[in-house]
């Protein structure tokens, strides 16, 4: 899997309808991604935008030498960075939860269960210190790789590797005796 590079080259060979699907495969979890840092959706998706933006006006930023998706988060990040850098505001909130539907013969309570883990994940991912819950999210939740989250958290792949660690540690601290089961 190319990350959305093949699209994008079609794209820029003339083919409109490339962008759209890099649109559509990428999108989403960027705005979840910007959220994380900007804790605003609104926000995060203006900045997902500008991000989708930037890849078509200057065409030539990205060289290819990794993954569009890779690109595309390090390029987000950035922008997130920014804009809290010039509103100077930091308020941490909870991961936001999406919203899927119960696989077919589950039963409600069943559903309830998963919902009340989500939830419990989210909320002690959320009270990580912020690389350890960037890291967290883009491995296990954007399956990066480990040299991808890297790039996009500007540090190398032992420190990822190292906060990972950490951060496992912390939510097994967190979650207590259920945490076991869940990580």
């Amino acid at each position: 899997m190319d990350n959305g590079a093949s699209s994008y080259r079609r794209f820029l060979d003339g083919d409109e309808s490339a962008f759209e699907s890099i649109m559509k495969d990428l999108f989403r979890g960027l705005v979840f991604f910007i959220d994380g840092f900007v804790h605003d959706t609104h926000t995060a998706e203006d900045i997902a935008i500008d991000t989708f933006s930037d890849l078509v006006v200057h065409r030539h930023r990205y060289n290819f030498k990794v993954t569009l998706k890779t690109y595309l988060y390090m390029v987000g990040r950035s922008r997130a960075l920014d804009y809290i850098k010039h509103r100077k505001v930091l308020d941490f909130v909870e991961l936001s939860e999406a919203g899927e539907l119960p696989a077919t013969g589950e039963t409600l309570e069943e559903t309830i269960l998963t919902d009340e883990r989500k939830r419990r994940v989210h909320k002690a991912v959320a009270a990580l210190p912020e690389d350890m819950r960037v890291a967290v999210y883009l491995i296990y939740f954007e399956d990066m790789t480990y040299e991808e989250t890297a790039k996009v958290m500007k540090k190398n792949r032992k420190q990822v590797d190292n906060l990972l660690y950490r951060a496992k540690k912390e939510l097994r601290i967190i979650l207590g005796k259920d945490g076991e089961a869940v990580l």
